[in-house]
């Protein structure tokens, strides 16, 4: 019997082979040239696809927006906080100085800048403009100052790239029932000075709610919500809804005047029947609360299930926050929306603490689908592609497109990527929705792949795999190994079995878990840069699982595959420690020897020979096994002796960009990013004879390799222009994810050192935050860990742990740009940079009272 099956699936492989794929319902396009993607980084992207046209456009905060005519290549056509020559907003400051009366604009925590976040833009047919005409693009926008003192405004256009012209601002937050302010603000807090007022002169309300405020007269956001993140939908009957709402008291609805876009407030207090608050003034709470983490409301009305689906991201937006993305659904705009599980979206009163918010509470965890969260299909040594991998750290804040024509779904968000510090981009991935019709998204963004017909021999095989949990963290869950076996067993890291049904629907039984159903799906996987079959699976737990199709290869070419690649990942000259790996693809083991244990360990250890000696050259032999087959190789490194601490490079700019210790190359003059071309750098009256004009849209980028060790100082003159968030004055980087960065003024920290070493932040705050149009000596050493942070000759902050970033000759070195942020405006003068020494506090003192009297 075994002789006779083996020899009918050897003659149904040659005719599988004689088959057109198109026949086998593969289409040609999954079997093409790998795509080319063009990426557009726009935070909090809301999705619309415009009727008259059919380009996709994405809007999203700090006034960023892209568009694209296939959700693959993205263009940005927004120019940020630009003012008065907004392309969205026109004269960004007069147009929208309605809403900037209470928030957004120069004021507590987006002093010296804008905070116009989460917009929301819609065609509504119905809307009556000024000129008697009907139909144009409403744009919902955010202004916050703090994490409660926001509010929501509405501009339109009957252009969707704008500009939107302003018309009211119809929701605030964060008011008080007397009198107050906040730190950097001169904003009155008290109710009347919100819409609020208003509507109780025009009857609408006929007086504020009690309970919106404490005891003390504080606003209550235990139960009432952060006025952010609106978003409009359209439900049956084509009825207008807006849902907004972040953190603090959670999320809440409110039914919209189709022809004027402006709420219709409930005017009265109540309740649901399932017993949800209904406010005078916010309208229905539909999720959250509690100050737990819930922003990025996104609701869609789904006609072929006649669900309104709910999506809330929780965690924090940063690399290390644990952005990700849940999902609930109702029969009502208004609830009540419930999980798989039937968890309720709105926050039980357990959860009730008291007025602020809990950023590291996870109670609410097991509530919500967990659509994505952070993950790694990750590469190991001797597999095809380069890099680590293909992941996304904290994605979330997402919209949702239901697109009729292409009679397709989407889930559409910003992620950041491991290792790549705080650069964000837009994703685009396809959703199916399950045997429960719940929709799920698929593993790999979207290329362009289209559902078809698989058979069982398509799917068979070793697949990477990712089970995206419950768990709010910022840990990466790095996929495992299972297998999906011809007798529709699963092995490897989870057991269990598998089925294909429907022609590309999926069934996972997972041993001591449940049942995942959903898809599978023939995908981009960017790594391999291959086409291979995935698949993607919810339970009725809420979990979402994902298998990424890898080709088999043997053991020989698998360990011929490792031995290639490990001779070309050791650098040749090394000054840090160097990861020596011991484990590869398919679970092969390495163990190594090291010729000169002294100067490099067996376990990868490096100790620097003594300054005055001589470079240590170490060999380092690498043992390869995998199952029967063992290799060997054979790699050598050069261990740098240490050199005398000292003076690094010295600009003064009395003689330009010149490096005036002589060490090192002149500064470069670049754009509005360390490694960007262009920019213009002037020299005017300085500190000490002349000094670096910064001109807010260029930087100087400074020799590498300026710091080689734990151990270094930097010291300069600053005088602000103006002063806007994350702008560095100094900036270092090992890598994008592994940086130092002094910055004259954050949301949270005023002046301090900023840091990041790959795997958590470090903030060196002050208590102060340098002013404008002034100078200010600032000064970092760091000696091991010991950091010390000195602003005018006073340390302002001492801590230990610094992160060891420089760990290698070649880091990067700018002034006044960095990767990612606004660059810096003003002048700087008398820039020292020291390496292997943290020059003493006597020392910071005489440069802070006689800046030009200490060279080395």
């Amino acid at each position: 019997m075994k002789g006779y099956f083996k020899s009918f699936i050897s003659i149904f492989l040659i005719l599988l082979l004689l088959i057109p794929s198109s026949a086998l319902g593969i289409k040609q396009t999954s079997n093409s040239e790998p795509p080319e993607f063009r990426n557009a980084s726009v935070h909090d992207p809301s999705i619309i696809k415009d009727p008259k046209t059919g380009t996709y456009y994405v809007y999203g905060s700090h006034i960023d927006g892209a568009k694209s005519t296939d959700l693959i290549n993205w263009d940005r056509f927004t120019n940020g906080y630009t003012t008065p020559n907004n392309k969205v907003y026109g004269d960004l400051s007069q147009n929208l100085a309605e809403s900037f009366k209470w928030a957004g604009e120069n004021d507590s925590d987006s002093r010296g800048s804008f905070a116009v976040w989460a917009p929301d833009v819609f065609w509504n047919k119905h809307y009556v403009n000024e000129d008697g005409t009907k139909g144009a693009y409403m744009i919902y926008y955010s202004v916050s100052s703090t994490y409660i003192r926001s509010a929501i405004g509405i501009a339109v256009s009957k252009n969707i790239e704008g500009p939107f012209q302003y018309v009211d601002t119809i929701m605030y937050s964060g008011f008080t029932s007397n009198e107050a302010y906040d730190r950097n603000s001169n904003v009155n807090k008290h109710w009347e000075n919100t819409n609020i007022a208003d509507l109780i002169k025009d009857g609408v309300i006929d007086e504020v709610n009690p309970d919106w405020f404490t005891e003390s007269g504080a606003f209550n956001n235990k139960l009432y919500t952060n006025a952010i993140d609106a978003n409009i939908l359209q439900g049956k009957n084509n009825k207008l809804y807006m849902t907004y709402g972040s953190w603090s008291g959670g999320t809440f609805i409110l039914e919209l005047d189709k022809k004027t876009g402006l709420p219709k407030y409930p005017g009265k207090d109540g309740k649901t029947e399932d017993g949800r608050m209904i406010d005078r003034y916010f309208g229905t709470k539909i999720a959250s609360g509690y100050g737990r983490s819930a922003e990025g409301t996104y609701a869609v009305y789904d006609k072929e299930t006649r669900y309104y689906y709910l999506y809330i991201t929780y965690g924090g937006l940063a690399s290390d926050g644990g952005y990700q993305m849940r999902q609930f659904r109702s029969k009502n705009p208004d609830g009540p929306y419930v999980d798989a599980k039937g968890n309720a979206a709105v926050f039980p009163e357990s959860f009730d603490r008291g007025v602020g918010n809990f950023p590291g509470n996870d109670d609410h965890k097991d509530i919500g689908n967990k659509m994505i969260g952070n993950f790694l299909f990750k590469r190991d040594l001797g597999e095809e592609g380069t890099g680590i991998g293909t992941g996304y750290l904290s994605p979330g804040h997402n919209s949702y497109l239901i697109d009729d024509e292409l009679d397709k779904e989407f889930i559409v968000t910003h992620t950041r990527f491991p290792q790549q510090g705080e650069m964000h981009e837009v994703r685009v991935h396809q959703t199916f929705k399950n045997k429960d019709q719940w929709p799920v998204p698929t593993p790999y963004r979207y290329a362009g792949e289209t559902i078809e017909k698989v058979s069982e021999v398509d799917v068979t095989g070793d697949y990477k795999y990712i089970n995206h949990g419950k768990e709010i963290t910022g840990d990466v869950t790095e996929s495992t190994w299972v297998k999906l076996n011809e007798d529709h067993t699963i092995s490897g890291a989870v057991t269990g079995t598998w089925e294909l049904y429907g022609n590309y629907k999926a069934k996972l039984t997972i041993d001591n878990e449940g049942t995942y159903d959903g898809v599978f799906i023939r995908q981009y996987d960017p790594t391999s840069q291959k086409w291979v079959m995935t698949f993607s699976a919810m339970s009725n737990e809420g979990i979402v699982v994902w298998g990424s199709h890898v080709e088999v290869s043997s053991d020989e070419k698998l360990v011929q595959a490792i031995k290639q690649e490990l001779m070309t990942t050791f650098p040749s000259t090394v000054i840090s420690n160097i990861t020596l790996p011991t484990v590869a693809t398919r679970g092969a083991q390495i163990t190594w020897e090291s010729s000169n244990p002294e100067a490099v360990s067996n376990e990868g250890v490096v100790t620097r020979p003594d300054p005055g000696s001589e470079d240590a050259e170490v060999n380092l032999t690498g043992t390869i096994t995998l199952g029967d087959v063992t290799e060997t190789l054979t790699v050598t490194v050069t261990v740098k002796a240490k050199e005398e601490g000292g003076l690094s490079a010295f600009y003064d700019f009395s003689e330009g960009l010149k490096d005036s210790s002589g060490k090192k190359a002149d500064a470069a003059v670049t754009g509005d990013r360390l490694n960007n071309i262009g920019g213009n750098i002037t020299f005017t009256e300085g500190k000490v004879g002349q000094a670096a004009q910064f001109d807010g849209e260029s930087g100087l980028r400074l020799a590498d390799g300026l710091i080689t060790g734990n151990t270094y100082s930097v010291s300069m003159w600053l005088k602000p222009e103006q002063i806007t968030e994350f702008t560095t004055s100094f900036f270092g980087a090992e890598t994008s994810n592994h940086w130092i960065s002094i910055v004259p003024k954050t949301g949270w920290g005023n002046t301090m050192v900023w840091s990041h070493n790959g795997d958590q932040w470090y903030d060196a705050v002050t208590d102060t935050t340098i002013p404008e149009g002034q100078w200010s000596h600032l000064t970092l050493t760091v000696q091991e860990g010991h950091a010390i942070f000195y602003i005018n000759g006073v340390a302002k902050y001492t801590g230990d742990n610094f992160p060891n970033v420089f760990t290698s000759l070649d880091a990067e070195f700018g002034l006044g740009v960095n990767y990612w942020d606004t660059p810096f405006k003003g002048l700087m003068d008398e820039v020292r940079v020291y390496d292997g020494v943290a020059i003493p506090a006597t020392e910071v003192q005489s440069l802070y009272q006689d800046p030009s009297g200490l060279t080395e």
